[in-house]
């Protein structure tokens, strides 16, 4: 691996942080996890698209750059140096274009990727069921055939932002004789028809965002169905690999977090935490070599695979361990919401730290990952 960038490498940086530097809208942000907050964020994304930014890596056709994925990673520590908004279109550009690549038809490519990049139409990401969380080959929502496609039933739950958007993608049981892994197919479900209802699910934060989703009889056109009928698993552990791997979480956002917690000792000083902060700032740049690595390997034609739950289990554990310090370095301030007047930096450590809480636990439990490390990374026998 080469971690020297080439001079074109070096002018897409420079072209990405002048652009960014003049467009970056001045902060607090509003929540992406609110309707009045995601509009916003919406129009920014829209913003991102116009000028070519919103998937560098992507073809021309569909809205991208026709770049590298070095030059998507040198885009997102630009883009987190830069302190820009939230991705709020995340679980269509970063989990399921990476799977319509991969196994989509030119059809489905041609007519999703643009509008989903533009942020026309918005995906949530419909793994979850009340009996399947972590165990995602337990999932009960069927599907039935019918002329031109399927009749699908069953409920969908914990749904990124599922509350504000069009379509949700997951897999449904379409041969009722099978069991686990087999059987099930992956598609795409139009929210916006007779025989779907989206409830959101209130958080603690008063967020609404999350949703569940209850299906009776909604339909799927064939034309909606990603990769082989009966063959969804394997399509499904493609966007996991997205998920728990590169694109999700980049290690740009990790750089630009560990920074600002160093910029927070500098302010707040206990010398007790230094050398505990010094590691996760050291943390984050070894997961920038690990991922340029791992980049470096696709790029050779190379994949990623299970060590995809290295990686989850990695950023997950680190974002924890960053927002940790910072509430230990406020002390009690830490505690302080947004609109007190002694909060820190409009309180961005104590939402950021509730948030990570939940890092070890979406993406597959931390527990599921080291098993799969075990297994299919470590070659261990099983217990």
């Amino acid at each position: 691996m080469d971690l020297s960038f080439t001079p074109s490498e070096q002018a897409f940086r420079a072209e990405a942080r002048a652009w960014l530097a003049a467009n970056v809208p001045p902060g607090p942000y509003p929540s992406g996890d609110t309707r009045e907050g995601y509009a916003w964020h919406v129009q920014w994304e829209k913003k991102l698209f116009a000028a070519g930014w919103s998937a560098v890596s992507w073809p021309a056709a569909y809205g991208g750059r026709d770049a590298s994925l070095i030059a998507w990673l040198i885009f997102e520590e630009e883009y987190y140096r830069a302190g820009a908004p939230a991705r709020v279109i995340q679980n269509g550009i970063f989990l399921l274009a990476p799977t319509l690549f991969e196994f989509g038809t030119e059809e489905q490519k041609e007519r999703i990727l643009r509008p989903m990049a533009a942020a026309e139409v918005h995906w949530a990401q419909a793994w979850s069921e009340p009996e399947a969380g972590s165990d995602l080959a337990n999932v009960r929502s069927t599907a039935e055939r019918v002329d031109g496609g399927w009749r699908v039933s069953g409920q969908k739950t914990w749904c990124t932002r599922g509350a504000f958007c069009d379509a949700i993608y997951g897999l449904f049981r379409t041969d009722p004789a099978t069991e686990r892994h087999r059987g099930l197919t992956y598609m795409m479900v139009d929210l916006h028809q007779p025989g779907v209802t989206v409830r959101p699910v209130e958080r603690l934060d008063g967020d609404e965002s999350f949703a569940e989703i209850f299906l009776d009889g909604a339909f799927v056109p064939d034309r909606d169905v990603i990769g082989q009928v009966h063959q969804g698993w394997k399509v499904a552990m493609a966007t996991t690999s997205s998920e728990r791997g590169l694109s999700l979480r980049s290690p740009g956002r990790f750089l630009a977090t560990t920074t600002r917690l160093v910029d927070l000792y500098r302010r707040h000083p206990d010398p007790a935490l230094r050398d505990r902060i010094a590691d996760v700032w050291i943390q984050a740049r070894a997961y920038q070599a690990y991922t340029y690595q791992t980049v470096t390997r696709m790029m050779a034609g190379g994949g990623i695979g299970a060590d995809s739950s290295l990686n989850k289990l990695y950023w997950s554990e680190l974002d924890l361990q960053t927002h940790t310090l910072a509430l230990d370095l406020l002390g009690p301030q830490a505690e302080l919401l947004a609109d007190a007047p002694d909060a820190v930096d409009h309180a961005e450590w104590l939402l950021g730290f509730a948030f990570a809480l939940a890092g070890p636990i979406y993406a597959g439990t931390n527990e599921v990952q080291r098993n799969i490390v075990a297994a299919r990374v470590l070659d261990l026998p099983r217990g």
